[in-house]
């Protein structure tokens, strides 16, 4: 029998076919890679309410190599420093409304994250989407914050385009694509006063987010989240009693969508996930901090689909299945009505 070690033309062959099987190998490894979930953070899921448990709203979408923020509420820099990304890493923000529990932690992430640190050095100048008017806020920002600007651009050699915004007045439609991943911007009603509003769609690798924010009960919700993996609902659950006595409560849950307003959208979209942030539960002579099992109750009075009320830094990991896990990494039950 030929010896193949010795034979020149079989030994190419042979090499050949290695370096073949090798190529596979790594191609079918880079496929598996771009097959990765698409990611969602809930970093915030209070409202303008200050309490230790819930920060005011933002959500943190990792798709591919993008990380995208929607809203940027109060304590944004500190929930993103406790998952461990680097605020440089933040590719693009998105802005659903001017209210300040969405907006607040704004120039904290902006002046924060270009810090010649380990958590910041940022050199870009930062991507903000949103309504009319955030081309303004931020030229204002820029202005308000000069002092800090001049002093680290001399003291801390930080460079003059980490200072800067790059920033988006956005109309509803497609308003950022990027390595494969879309976002699309649609209006919501959250109050006849409060417009544009918008609600955002993210999309990448055939699957699809609807991030409602602040909203009345609108049925163009449930239009574009039809055939969404998941959707990111409102939802404010005011004692009865509270808005027959006091104007106040009347006006806020005028702004907001009630549990079984909720679950009328989702059964309507019929995603595989729906989910809640900007968690409102107010009841007379009780702590803001109130159990979320009442929401769930009322909500089952119209939806019976997979439900899962949020909390802050809960993760849910979007892929053939989808998968929830809290703020400690450990799985949590979907309920399924």
């Amino acid at each position: 029998m030929q010896n193949i070690n010795k034979n020149p033309i079989l030994s190419r062959a042979r090499r050949f076919g290695a370096k073949l099987s090798t190529a596979l190998l790594f191609g079918l490894a880079g496929a598996a890679a771009c097959a990765a979930p698409l990611n969602v953070t809930l970093l915030g899921t209070g409202s303008p309410i200050p309490t230790s448990n819930r920060f005011s709203q933002s959500t943190l979408i990792e798709a591919g190599k993008q990380k995208l923020l929607f809203d940027v509420g109060r304590g944004v820099v500190t929930r993103i420093s406790q998952l461990g990304i680097p605020l440089r890493d933040i590719d693009a923000t998105f802005i659903s409304h001017f209210h300040s529990d969405h907006i607040v932690g704004l120039p904290d992430l902006w002046l924060t994250s270009r810090l010649p640190t380990g958590f910041g050095s940022r050199k870009q100048p930062m991507a903000v989407y949103g309504p009319e008017g955030t081309v303004a806020m931020t030229d204002n920002l820029v202005k308000a914050y000069s002092r800090d600007i001049e002093i680290r651009e001399a003291d801390e050699l930080i460079p003059p385009s980490s200072n800067k915004f790059d920033a988006h007045d956005i109309t509803p439609g497609v308003v950022y694509e990027k390595d494969g991943v879309k976002v699309t911007a649609f209006e919501t009603h959250h109050g006849d006063l409060i417009t544009p509003n918008y609600g955002y769609i993210i999309e990448y690798d055939g699957k699809k987010v609807l991030i409602t924010s602040d909203t009345t009960y609108d049925e163009r919700i449930a239009q574009q989240g039809k055939g969404a993996d998941m959707i990111i609902h409102e939802v404010a659950a005011i004692d009865p009693g509270l808005l027959k006595e006091y104007p106040r409560f009347k006006e806020i849950n005028a702004h907001h969508t009630t549990p079984e307003e909720a679950g009328r959208i989702f059964t309507m979209a019929a995603p595989r996930l729906a989910a809640y942030t900007h968690i409102i539960i107010i009841k007379p002579d009780q702590p803001l901090e109130q159990p979320t099992d009442e929401v769930v109750t009322r909500t089952r009075a119209t939806y019976k689909g997979p439900l899962v009320v949020g909390e802050d830094l809960m993760r849910f990991e979007i892929d053939k299945d989808i998968k929830v896990f809290d703020a400690n990494k450990k799985p949590v039950a979907i309920d399924m009505g």
